[in-house]
């Protein structure tokens, strides 16, 4: 490898940018409904419980497809594994609104968009180590994960405007014409690969992706990150699935509670942003994460004492800042750890934890609501706990050998 082989092409961004359009759609469609769980529940006939199902889908299937989506992401490319994940995302988008008056074809269509997710997520690190020099990965991270949080604030904002402005069927219409276009700016606009590595790592002998989760798992540093991520995302999941559920108690409005959780992860955009950006240029990994986690903890227990609502959008923007901040960084920090392992593995191996506790924590929750008030205080109170083992478990993690010695 010389040093006139390693070019950085202007097209990464154009790239980049198609690929978050995709994840954005995908996201919205994941969470649309957390926002408005009672009145769906009573438009539909059903339980709380089985509106929640309807998000609650995404990270069963994520479980059940993540592995295979790593395998063919990491070993048929971008192209290949993005572009399933893009039709997908399309070609059951649209029909969930079509027959949106029906909650068994809403939930159908659902599993089918929740196919596509693993497609999409699992190759967020991949984009980056394709196209992005080694200073700029966690930033190309934070972008795309980014894209993520903007689907959800989207979906969590906008959604209680549009049903009490029209009804749930069209609503659902509107977010199915918006994944068909999202899928086609990625399948029209994407690239395999740049026509030179963009940094010297780019061509080196990888890992297959089998021998890459024998490598992962093997890591201390990368299973403590697993453990981290169990929790992290695990109490963000459960905290975005039930938020309408959460804050019912005290008196706050279906489109209060949609700005709630729209801060939460609105909150999120902004810190995926700015940590990842400064990770990058302090070359440091450990002290941003064990940062987000301390300060995130501070917002989860806002959430949970708030009464008023201001303070309750106080707590909401302090969680979702750091939070949702330390996620873009610790998939950055896992595939720099587990070197020569595929990004995509890595990335996949992290969501799928905590897709596990998700389902967990979402079902606890809902099993330990206070059954006279509906309050999910005791839940939450646990929930606060778990995030103080995940930042004392953050203190032990390692700076990875690759941003070390990066020249």
């Amino acid at each position: 490898m010389t040093e006139t082989t390693v070019r950085i092409s202007g097209y990464r961004w154009v790239v980049l940018l198609a690929f978050m359009a995709v994840i954005f759609v995908n996201q919205i469609l994941w969470i649309t409904f957390a926002s408005i769980t009672g009145p769906a529940a009573r438009f539909y006939g059903v339980s709380d419980l089985a509106i929640a199902a309807l998000a609650l889908s995404f990270m069963v299937v994520y479980i059940v497809v993540s592995i295979p989506a790593s395998w063919i992401i990491d070993t048929y490319g971008l192209r290949v594994g993005v572009g399933s994940g893009a039709v997908l995302t399309g070609v059951f988008g649209l029909p969930r609104g079509l027959g949106g008056e029906s909650y068994t074809t809403v939930l159908l269509a659902q599993i089918g968009v929740a196919v596509a997710q693993p497609f999409l997520l699992n190759a967020i690190t991949t984009v980056g180590a394709r196209w992005f020099p080694l200073d700029e990965r966690a930033t190309a991270s934070g972008l795309g994960t980014l894209s993520m949080y903007a689907g959800q604030v989207t979906a969590l904002a906008l959604t209680p405007f549009l049903v009490l402005a029209t009804s749930i069927p069209t609503m659902l219409m509107m977010y199915g014409v918006l994944a068909v276009a999202g899928s086609l700016v990625f399948l029209i606009l994407a690239r395999e690969r740049p026509p030179t590595p963009a940094s010297a790592d780019g061509t080196g002998e990888r890992a297959l992706v089998f021998d890459g989760i024998k490598l992962a798992l093997r890591q201390r540093d990368f299973q403590l990150t697993q453990l981290i991520f169990f929790i992290g995302l695990g109490v963000f999941n459960g905290v975005e699935t039930w938020i309408e559920d959460i804050v019912r108690p005290r008196g706050v409005s279906i489109t209060q509670a949609g700005l709630v959780g729209a801060l939460l992860v609105g909150a999120g955009v902004f810190g995926a942003l700015v940590l990842p950006t400064l990770s990058d240029r302090s070359r440091r990994r450990v002290p941003y994460i064990v940062l987000a986690l301390a300060a995130s903890t501070l917002g989860l227990a806002g959430i949970t004492f708030a009464q008023q609502y201001g303070w309750l959008l106080a707590g909401a923007a302090l969680m979702g800042f750091f939070l949702l901040a330390a996620g873009p960084i610790g998939f950055q920090y896992g595939a720099e750890v587990t070197y020569p392992a595929p990004e995509g593995t890595t990335n996949g191996l992290l969501l799928m934890i905590g897709q596990v506790s998700g389902i967990l924590f979402i079902l606890a929750m809902d099993a330990f609501k206070v059954p006279a008030t509906g309050s999910m205080t005791p839940s939450l109170l646990v929930l606060i706990g778990l995030m103080v083992v995940g930042a004392l478990l953050s203190t032990q993690l390692r700076e990875s050998k690759m941003i070390r010695e990066a020249p």
